[in-house]
């Protein structure tokens, strides 16, 4: 049975090692790192995600703001306070929850914020010196990746890995940090031809797609290290049966929430096979916010030119 990956535990152990830098940093520099969140609307996923990030922060000993806004806010308030926080010189780092509502534009929004502010790393400078591969801030999710892939001693150095996904908050930038540490990196996704059989070739898989199981058991080639970025909510009985038939333990859940939570990778059947693998929940998300708060103080560090 393969090694499970606990990301709760690993999230621990970041958030841990983040509150003796900051207390750190703190007694050097006479004040805390500070975080910035801004929240636009009432989206009941995103509140709690900056809830999730706001205690974090608080616990680590990350000063800081969650800036709530109405749903209505204009471009141009939004942008105003942007502005505003850019120029703080207490501020190290700015996040934007995303999505935002229809009528303003992510990709602007995100532009508008300090590249040295980025903790989120998803400003197009930060991409490019990704891509480049010079020092930046780092999108998160795909670092707490290759922290768990460090957790379990696999070294990417020569390993063929599939990223199964392509977008500029996973895929992109995690199949640019595999090939930073000397990986052979594919790309696929939902459109791939023969994707079973390119899964099949990999030693690393990560999956970040949004398709509830989509990676089969025998998709995955023996002893690989099988990283699931995906959460996706199962609210239909039949889509549960049909994903999980027989299972006693799952059917359970769902009766007891409406819903289930699965991964882009049939665990189940995944694990017997791979080397080591995460679960969701409980597997990348918790790395995604102990991300977060190392590049804040990654941030907090570069702010005062401290290497």
């Amino acid at each position: 049975m393969a090694e499970l990956i606990d990301g709760k535990a690993l999230a621990k152990e970041v958030r841990a090692e983040v509150k003796a830098r900051a207390e750190a940093f703190q007694a050097t520099h006479g004040r805390p790192p500070g975080l910035h969140v801004v929240l636009v609307g009432d989206d009941p996923a995103s509140q709690v995600y900056v809830r999730n990030k706001e205690r974090a922060a608080h616990k680590a000993g990350i000063a800081g703001e969650v800036h709530r806004l109405p749903a209505d806010t204009s471009e141009a308030d939004l942008l105003a306070l942007i502005f505003e926080l850019n120029a703080d010189d207490g501020i190290d780092g700015i996040l934007v929850q995303l999505p935002l509502p229809d009528h303003l534009d992510d990709q602007m929004v995100v532009d508008a914020i300090d590249p040295a502010k980025d903790v989120d790393g998803l400003h197009p400078f930060n991409a490019g010196l990704l891509t480049v591969g010079r020092r930046g801030l780092r999108p998160c999710t795909p670092s707490g990746c290759m922290r768990m892939l460090e957790q379990v001693g696999c070294d990417p150095k020569g390993k063929r890995a599939l990223v199964l996904g392509r977008s500029t908050l996973v895929g992109k930038p995690i199949a640019m940090m595999l090939l930073e540490k000397h990986a052979t990196v594919t790309i696929a996704h939902s459109r791939t031809e023969n994707l079973g059989d390119r899964v099949r070739e990999a030693d690393i898989v990560v999956a970040a797609v949004g398709r509830p199981n989509l990676v089969k058991g025998d998709w995955i080639k023996e002893g690989a290290v099988v990283i699931d970025v995906g959460i996706n909510r199962v609210d239909d009985v039949a889509e549960v049966k049909h994903l999980y038939p027989g299972s006693e333990k799952r059917m359970r859940r769902f009766e007891k929430n409406g819903s289930i939570l699965v991964g882009d990778v049939d665990f189940t059947r995944v694990r017997p096979i791979s080397g080591a693998i995460t679960p969701v929940p409980g597997g990348v998300g918790p790395l995604t916010v102990a991300m977060l708060l190392v590049n804040t103080l990654t941030a907090a560090k570069h702010h005062l030119g401290i290497d």
